[in-house]
């Protein structure tokens, strides 16, 4: 199974690519690990990637693109994968393809987790991260016993600046502008399985795969999961 997931921030692929990556036993991949690894290591790509997240500047294509192309030629990517948070424009998404079939395969699915804005900003408004911990709640969905306390350390919560609500629209907005174009690009070679991203995470899952199943993108011996 080789999937790429879509959807606009906060609408949990991160939650999702690791559950379809342990339901169909192959790696969850995403962008953000991608960088920590290469950045930690200090590889070429790694240093060069650096470069413009220290200047605050999005990181080029062509890096981010060389970062996917040695990791999906890893060992463990051979028998699938789970994309979160690649291809986020047309470049990379068509960069993608190169890549693949370099490597002698092919994607599956692009799955789009689809949610509304005013949920998108509502999940991620809310949230509230512990200073001294990282631990992560939600004024709504998962409140701590005491406002603006962490229970597990005692340290004082905060609301990140990614997370404020002007931020939030404004990261949805370059998502339109960017990533969108990418779900019909995916439609449009008809690989493309949208779900409800609003319901259950547990709902959305089920969906998800459900989907994969009615297109023929899964085959009958997939390893067992906790679905």
């Amino acid at each position: 199974m080789r999937l790429v997931l879509l959807g606009p921030p906060g609408v949990g692929k991160g939650t999702q690519a690791t559950r379809l990556g342990a339901h169909f036993g192959v790696p969850h991949i995403s962008t953000g690990e991608m960088f920590r690894e290469a950045l930690s290591q200090k590889t070429p790509l790694g240093l060069a990637a650096k470069k413009y997240m220290d200047a605050g500047k999005l990181v080029p294509d062509d890096v981010t693109i060389g970062l996917v192309r040695e990791r999906l030629g890893r060992p463990d990517s051979s028998r699938g994968f789970v994309l979160d948070g690649f291809p986020r424009n047309l470049v990379q998404a068509r960069a993608l393809e190169d890549v693949l079939r370099d490597v002698g395969t092919r994607l599956d699915a692009a799955v789009s987790i689809e949610a509304g804005e005013e949920t998108v900003v509502r999940r991620l408004s809310g949230r509230r991260q512990c200073r001294q911990c990282g631990a992560v709640y939600h004024v709504e969905f998962n409140p701590p016993p005491e406002p603006g306390k962490c229970p597990v350390c005692g340290g004082a919560l905060y609301q990140r600046d990614d997370d404020r609500e002007e931020t939030v629209r404004e990261r949805l907005r370059v998502y339109a502008v960017e990533t969108e174009p990418v779900i019909e690009f995916y439609r449009r070679k008809g690989m493309l399985v949208a779900v409800d991203g609003e319901r259950d995470i547990d709902e959305v899952t089920a969906s998800i795969i459900s989907a994969l199943k009615e297109g023929n993108a899964v085959e009958e011996s997939v390893p067992d999961g906790d679905m």
